[in-house]
C-alpha cells in the first residue's frame, strides 16, 4: 500500500514539475519573447506629409523608422508643387508599429489635358461653375458693351480666343469676356488695316467692339504681324461688341519648315 501512495506522490510531483515547467515556458514566451519580437507597445506617430516633396520622403521617413509606397494613382492639384503628397494611408497622428509602411499619393509632375468646355452664351455664373467642374480656373472678368448683361461673348486663354474641344492643361486660367448690358448705341467701325496686332486689340476692344476671327496671310511685301484686311471695313455703322474680324500677314517662307 505504502508503494502504491510513494508511486502517486512520484507522478505527481513529476506532473506539478512538467506543469510547472510549461507554464514558465508560456510565460516566457508570451510576455518577453513574443513583444520583443513584435515590437509590442512601441509606437510611432505617423508625421504629417502634406506637401513634402518626393525626393525628402525617404530620409524623413526613415529617421522615424517608417516606410512608404507611392500609390499608382496619382493626382493634380493646380496650387501644390509637382510631385508634392497630396494624401497619405494612414493620416498624420496614427499610431503605428516601427517599419509600418506609409501609403502616399502625389501631384501629377505634368497638367493632364482636358477639353475645353463652351461657355459662349451662358450666364457668368453657370460659366464659373462649369470652369470650377473642369478643373478649370477663372481669371480676369473683362466686360464689354453689349445687350446681353453678365452674358459670356468669349473665353480666352493668355489673351487668344479658345474654341470648345481644344486640349488645355486642367487649371488653366481663363479670361471671360462678358456683356454689360449697354450694347444699343452704334458706332464707326475703326480703321485697322496698317496697325499691329496688339495695338489694333486694344483700339477695338476700346471702341466697344470685339476682335472676331484672326487669319493669317503669307506676304513678302508687308511687315509681320500688319493688319491687312478687315471685315466689315472702316467706317460701317455697327452695334457695340460686334466682332470685326482681321488678316494679319505673316512671312510667306514660314510655311515651309
Amino acid at each position: 500500500m505504502s508503494t502504491i501512495k510513494a508511486g502517486t506522490k512520484k507522478i505527481l510531483t513529476h506532473l506539478i514539475i512538467i506543469l510547472g515547467l510549461l507554464f514558465a515556458l508560456l510565460f516566457f514566451f508570451f510576455e518577453v519573447y513574443l513583444p520583443g519580437y513584435t515590437n509590442h507597445g512601441e509606437t510611432v506617430t505617423v508625421p504629417d506629409l502634406e506637401n513634402f516633396h518626393y525626393d525628402e520622403i525617404e530620409d524623413y521617413l526613415d529617421d522615424r523608422d517608417l516606410r512608404y509606397e507611392v500609390s499608382a494613382d496619382s493626382g493634380f492639384v493646380a496650387d501644390a508643387k509637382p510631385l508634392s503628397v497630396l494624401k497619405q494611408n494612414p493620416r498624420p497622428g496614427a499610431k503605428v508599429k516601427q517599419g509600418r509602411k506609409i501609403y502616399i499619393t502625389l501631384n501629377a509632375q505634368n497638367a493632364p489635358l482636358i477639353k475645353m468646355p463652351n461657355l459662349v452664351n451662358s450666364p457668368l455664373e453657370n460659366a464659373q461653375e462649369v470652369l470650377a467642374n473642369y478643373g478649370l480656373v477663372r481669371g480676369e472678368i473683362i466686360y464689354v458693351p453689349d445687350i446681353a448683361p453678365n452674358v459670356v461673348l468669349d473665353q480666352k486663354l493668355h489673351g487668344r480666343t479658345i474654341k470648345e474641344g481644344f486640349e488645355i492643361p486642367k487649371g488653366s486660367q481663363i479670361d471671360l469676356v462678358v456683356g454689360d448690358g449697354l450694347g444699343k448705341q452704334t458706332l464707326a467701325i475703326p480703321n485697322l488695316v496698317g496697325m499691329e496686332e496688339s495695338d489694333a486689340e486694344f483700339l477695338v476692344v476700346g471702341s466697344g467692339l470685339r476682335l472676331g476671327r484672326i487669319s493669317y496671310v503669307p506676304s513678302d511685301t508687308v511687315p509681320k504681324g500688319t493688319i491687312i484686311k478687315q471685315l466689315p471695313p472702316p467706317g460701317i455703322k455697327a452695334k457695340t461688341g460686334e466682332l470685326i474680324d482681321v488678316w494679319i500677314s505673316e512671312l510667306a517662307n514660314e510655311n515651309n519648315f
